[in-house]
């Protein structure tokens, strides 16, 4: 029996990286426990596996939770056995967690050992680093952070339909100072238009003064 050495990346946090080693006769379905315990995640979502290309191109898909539609035609992770899908010793899998917020991963196969250590209980999550980001969960009037910190989000909920990241957080904080002090400035050169405009008010009456006494 093999040792599988997985590294795990988001495909749009490329700085986040989970490094797993799993054994070969254990199932996807430990695989994606792994991921989540190493992440924060709720692995009780829907979510699939697919036998990837060298270019992250999908095939065949392995599923958890799947949906009724899709149920008969995807084998599942709890009866997948990883070694049966390993053609390649780097073979890759294209991963989508939780499909009504999918986060997309890459897995890729990065070294197989070939004897276990007895004194490790596999999975085993080998290298962790950075933050997993945060999740914003559907129709819910707060942002949660898979790691138990909860922010109020009821300002911005048109942004669940827009799979905004709350990482963006400081991006929309800026635009909304950039509209204060286009504001402020709008106010400002309004009052110099008024001072100018009074200025010129008391010389135009100074003037018509000026000529009554001629």
């Amino acid at each position: 029996m093999a040792i599988y050495k997985f590294r795990i990346t988001f495909e749009d946090f490329d700085d986040v990286v989970r490094e797993i080693d799993i054994k070969s006769n254990q199932t996807f379905e430990d695989l994606h426990k792994a991921i989540h315990k190493s992440t924060g995640y709720n692995a009780e979502k829907s979510s699939s596996f697919y036998v990837s290309t060298d270019n992250w191109l999908k095939g065949d898909e392995i599923a958890y939770l799947p949906s009724e539609r899709k149920k008969d035609r995807v084998v599942l992770m709890e009866n997948s056995k990883l070694s049966g899908f390993i053609e390649d010793p780097h073979q890759k899998f294209y991963y989508i967690y939780n499909f009504e917020r999918p986060y997309d991963f890459h897995v890729e196969l990065v070294k197989i050992v070939l004897d276990p250590d007895p004194n490790i209980e596999y999975p085993f999550l080998a290298k962790s680093t950075g933050e997993a980001p945060k999740i914003m969960e559907k129709n819910s009037p707060t942002s949660v952070d898979p790691r138990g910190d909860i922010a109020s989000a009821s300002e911005f909920d048109f942004l669940n339909e827009m799979n905004f990241v709350p990482e963006d957080t400081d991006e929309l904080e800026a635009m909304g100072e950039m509209g204060i002090n286009e504001k402020e400035s709008d106010d400002e050169d309004e009052s110099e238009d008024d001072e100018f405009g009074d200025e010129f008010s008391d010389n135009d009456s100074y003037d018509d003064d000026q000529k009554d006494d001629y």
